[in-house]
């Protein structure tokens, strides 16, 4: 027998279950940081790594991949300190946004809206932080991007604006990392409060977690915890961007090396994704990955693959090169 909407809600407990399906994230949308030395950081993003910029406000710039479809991905915000200021998801629905309000209000979660156009191209936010401090974003509205200039509009409906191929390129925006002290226990918070799916995990030899990555979409995963070696708190390791195919991350790192960015680690490739890398330092100390491949998800159900001691090591690089020390202790700072 067919149940209707009303019908679900008029049981409390199917109501509960009905909030829990429509209260979700649906993907992560932006981060917002802030650096040092803004022009330099600039001309990295825009000549360097060829991000389109959409447009300057003052101190903040807004970047973003040519094939985003968004406004913005990125939002650099000159300042004294480097640091991550925001992680921005995107919810299902308004009323998914209102729900988080209410869930958020049960927890004793503090919490502040923002109203809509406050923040360039965004309807109206939520602001709030984690359990490991990590600033979280949720919003419902935002700007699509538009091309304005004939120069980088694109001939093909599908793209946003043109493909350029000016500096590395990438296609999309891909993922953020974090530094934290305790990664089971920041993850199990992610995926219960707003629904990313644990996707798979390292385990160390005393069975203490050393990372593991989540999404909402089928990638591999749209934001990584890593375990802050350290053990000093959370730290904003790395952003990602996407490449299409493996000769154009070789390009990439030509191109680094060229134009005097920092490789930190790589070409190398990671086992748990199956995606192959570089790490670069950009002009103000943030990390930034550059990536291409990786396996997409699509089971509904699917269950954390766990990567044991024995085999982690292939889990982080396969292709046996070692990481350097500063990949796990080194992150820029977690904005207040």
């Amino acid at each position: 027998m067919a149940h209707t909407t009303e019908s679900v809600i008029q049981n409390d407990s199917s109501q509960e279950r009905l909030d829990t399906y429509l209260r979700t994230v649906a993907h992560l949308g932006h981060v917002e940081i802030s650096v040092t030395n803004f022009e330099k950081s600039l001309w990295f993003y825009t000549e360097v790594l060829g991000l389109a910029l959409t447009e300057t406000d003052g101190n903040r710039a807004y970047l973003r991949a040519w094939q985003d479809f968004d406004h913005h991905t990125l939002v650099l915000q000159a300042a004294e300190t480097s640091e991550v200021n925001r992680i921005g998801w995107r919810v299902t629905s308004k009323e998914s946004l209102e729900l988080f309000e209410r869930l958020l209000t049960e927890m004793n979660i503090d919490f502040n809206w923002v109203d809509g156009g406050k923040k360039k191209a965004l309807g109206d936010v939520i602001h709030f932080q984690s359990p490991a401090g990590i600033p979280v974003e949720l919003y419902w509205e935002k700007e699509r991007f538009v091309a304005k200039d004939a120069s980088m509009m694109s001939k093909l409906p599908s793209h946003p604006s043109k493909y350029t191929g000016k500096g590395v390129s990438p296609r999309r925006f891909d993922h953020v990392n974090l530094m934290v002290n305790d990664v089971q226990k920041e993850q199990q918070w992610w995926t219960k409060l707003l629904g990313i799916h644990h996707r798979y995990f390292i385990q160390n030899e005393e069975d203490v977690r050393l990372g593991s990555w989540l999404s909402r979409t089928n990638i591999a995963h749209e934001i990584a915890l890593m375990r802050n070696a350290n053990q000093t708190g959370s730290s904003f390791h790395h952003l990602a961007y996407y490449l299409d195919s493996p000769d154009e991350l070789i390009r990439a790192a030509n191109l680094m090396a060229e134009n005097g960015i920092q490789i930190e680690w790589g070409p190398g490739k990671h086992g748990t994704s199956g995606a192959q890398f570089i790490y670069v330092f950009e002009p103000s100390g943030h990390r930034v990955e550059i990536w291409t491949g990786g396996f997409l998800i699509f089971s509904p159900d699917w269950e954390a693959i766990e990567w044991p001691a024995e085999v982690g090591k292939l889990g982080l690089e396969m292709w046996g090169s070692k990481p350097p020390e500063t990949y796990f202790t080194y992150g820029t700072k977690i904005g207040e």
